[in-house]
């Protein structure tokens, strides 16, 4: 049985104890995004005021950012290099694990208007140029376009995406779609609420008020909670904002076959 905490825990991939840490429930109101890393820490996103501030397993804030501009924080699986971008600026940032700045990349003077971003390595990233209709496989630390795609989709709607083995995975906010590099839909599925795109390992999941996963051509919800606000997850546990209030749902991990 699934056990809610209302704990801040230090947590590591293969840690099995716990330890319960209170979490300030002021910290958690208007919070817009949430995400945890595989060493406990919580960031926070608000669009109140553009800000994006990481808290350590005690809930002392560990780094803080304060923009002018809104943007998009892809993902904080990679602690040590956080990409950030914003459509408004049309640049893409990375931050370290203290949340100091450490690369821009801009696509003013290369590209049209780029409508999303995402960062598959420290040396790769893909683009989706709204106004030329393309998808884009940039390498930024050579300034070289490896390949572009011509894409006939509805840019404006998209909300996240992810390139993983030759197709692209789209989300709106109503649905979920897959494509391979022709433009080709290969499948759709409406789905609500939903934030972002994750991929673990080979798994492609989309979270938002609970968490779906890909699984053959179907979507199937591996997680949900009653009256969630905001649903993130690491390797070990998924973190839910419920009332303001944080709570922690240990991963169950599934018996291994006979």
């Amino acid at each position: 049985m699934k056990l809610p905490l209302f704990i801040f825990l230090f947590l590591f991939c293969t840690v099995s104890a716990q330890r319960n840490l209170p979490f300030d429930s002021l910290k958690l109101k208007e919070v817009k995004d949430l995400f945890a890393d595989d060493y406990g820490n919580i960031y926070i996103y608000r669009n109140t005021d553009f800000s994006f501030t990481k808290y350590d397993s005690t809930g002392r804030q560990k780094g803080k950012l304060m923009l002018t501009l809104p943007f998009k924080i892809q993902s904080v699986q990679n602690p040590l290099s956080i990409p950030s971008f914003s459509e408004n600026a049309q640049e893409l940032k990375f931050y370290d694990h203290n949340l100091n700045e450490i690369q821009t990349v801009n696509f003013r003077q290369k590209f049209g208007f780029i409508k999303l971003v995402y960062a598959e390595d420290l040396q790769q990233i893909w683009l989706l140029d709204e106004s030329a209709k393309r998808l884009i496989q940039y390498n930024f630390r050579e300034d070289r376009i490896i390949n572009s795609y011509p894409f006939d989709v509805d840019f404006e709607a998209v909300t996240d995406f992810i390139v993983f083995e030759n197709k692209m995975y789209l989300l709106t906010e109503k649905s979920f779609s897959v494509y391979n590099f022709k433009s080709q839909k290969i499948l759709e599925s409406s789905t609500e609420n939903g934030r972002r795109l994750r991929r673990e390992n080979h798994q492609i999941q989309i979270v938002g008020t609970n968490v779906q996963q890909l699984e053959s051509k179907s979507l199937k919800t591996i997680f949900s909670a009653e009256y969630s606000q905001i649903v993130d997850k690491n390797s070990a546990a998924y973190f839910v904002i419920q009332v303001n209030k944080l709570y922690l749902y240990p991963v169950q991990k599934e018996p291994a076959e006979k």
